[in-house]
């Protein structure tokens, strides 16, 4: 369900009352029915993007591109996705409130709160560097989420590919036997399909994660395929 035609509201609504932003969030999204899931995770990836151009203290045009890009949203929408941006970097409460509420909303739902890593990270390398004051910020946000430093670890390589571990990027051990490397790789193309992406209520708009996934796991699974003879 596309949400942008009533964004405008939300975005008023944040910006009215004594609460937190953080609090406010948090009760229009309870309100909100059957978009609860896409309010929710597109106003965590402004939310925490904001929260995140804080941590090296500089917001690049590349990483405003990237963001604008992942959405595609619907022309006129700038506007108010800027308001709630900076609503973010101004209010008062830090990032691990942000993430510690947004980890509850979707507390049976890890793999949502994978794909808000995953648009984290393609957020902080659109510049050509993750400075290592993201990766922490990152690192911490995972925590939060319940993500074990293994599976933060994994998230990781699949964006920093220039030192990284194939094995890792797909998640199996290297002593596994080339049908279980087969089997791994088949089985996370078909979880990573943009179509499971929209599925699992992502907004649809947000589906170059996918791709992006798709392309470190094809080249992770040609690089062993290369390795092993396979």
């Amino acid at each position: 369900m596309n949400f942008w035609g009533s964004f405008d509201k939300i975005v008023g609504a944040l910006q009215t009352g004594g609460a937190q932003l953080v609090d406010r969030l948090q009760q229009l999204v309870q309100s909100v029915g059957e978009a609860r899931r896409n309010v929710a995770f597109t106003v965590a990836m402004i939310a925490l993007s904001a929260k995140m151009a804080k941590a090296d203290g500089v917001v690049t045009h590349d990483e405003v591109i990237a963001f604008y890009d992942l959405f595609e949203m619907p022309a006129g929408e700038e506007r108010n996705v800027s308001r709630l941006f900076q609503l973010a970097q101004q209010d008062v409460a830090g990032f691990e409130t942000y993430a510690s509420k947004l980890s509850v909303l979707f507390a049976e739902d890890e793999t949502t709160r994978t794909d808000v890593l995953d648009g984290l990270f393609y957020i902080a390398k659109a510049d050509g560097v993750i400075h290592e004051r993201e990766v922490a910020y990152l690192s911490r946000i995972a925590e939060i989420f319940g993500i074990d430093a293994v599976g933060f670890s994994q998230i990781k390589a699949r964006h920093i590919r220039g030192d990284g571990d194939p094995y890792l990027v797909l998640g199996i051990d290297m002593a596994a036997s080339d049908e279980e490397v087969r089997s791994c790789y088949r089985k996370q193309v078909r979880e990573t399909h943009p179509d499971r992406l929209i599925g699992r209520g992502v907004p649809e708009e947000f589906v170059k994660i996918a791709s992006d996934k798709l392309v470190a796991l094809n080249k992770a699974y040609e690089q062993i395929c290369a390795e092993r003879g396979i």
